[in-house]
């Protein structure tokens, strides 16, 4: 068995590692599944015993819920872009568009400590998936109202499914937390 300072400076590790990859969600990055790959990493070294260690079950409940979060983001995002009547061609823009849009507005906001760059991901993954969709629109003919309607319907599904992702990868973090301390 593991010594106790060594289970508790791991788990602190996995604890700091998780959220890591929680903020890695809102550069459009499988952080959730990063969280699910900690997790098991964990239960691998420290199976559940007899004083401490983490059950396989809190890893698969983290997983189902993984596969929840993606299924909310996709939703919205969907939701959004069907709603304002996008083309495919969008989605895809509207896809890219977030990813670099997250990744510039993160870079720009590092000179506001702790929450700058988490608000300026999430802002500019929203904003990239504005342009890109209006790109997309714009791209294979549309007028400027449908292009800035698709824009706004892949806006507001971004920052929903984003929402929405947070705070299962937040409910996931805690569950696995608590598994690995009970």
């Amino acid at each position: 068995m593991h010594s106790f300072a060594v289970y508790y400076l791991c788990l602190c590790l996995l604890v700091l590692a998780m959220a890591a990859a929680w903020v890695a969600t809102l550069f459009a990055l499988p952080g959730n599944w990063a969280i699910v790959g900690l997790a098991a990493l964990f239960a691998f070294f420290f199976p559940a015993g007899e004083d401490r260690g983490l059950r396989w079950s809190a890893v698969g409940i983290a997983a189902g819920l993984a596969v929840v979060g993606e299924v909310i983001e996709l939703s919205a995002g969907a939701a959004g872009a069907r709603r304002a009547g996008a083309s495919r061609r969008s989605a895809v823009f509207a896809l890219v568009g977030t990813i670099v849009g997250s990744v510039f507005g993160a870079t720009v906001s590092i000179p506001i400590p702790v929450v700058g760059p988490i608000i300026g991901a999430l802002g500019g993954g929203a904003l990239g998936a504005f342009a890109g969709a209006f790109i997309g629109e714009t791209a294979i003919g549309k007028d400027l109202p449908q292009s800035v309607a698709a824009g706004k319907g892949a806006l507001f599904g971004r920052l929903v499914g984003a929402v929405g992702k947070l705070g299962i990868g937040a409910v996931m973090i805690v569950i696995i937390v608590i598994g690995a301390l009970v």
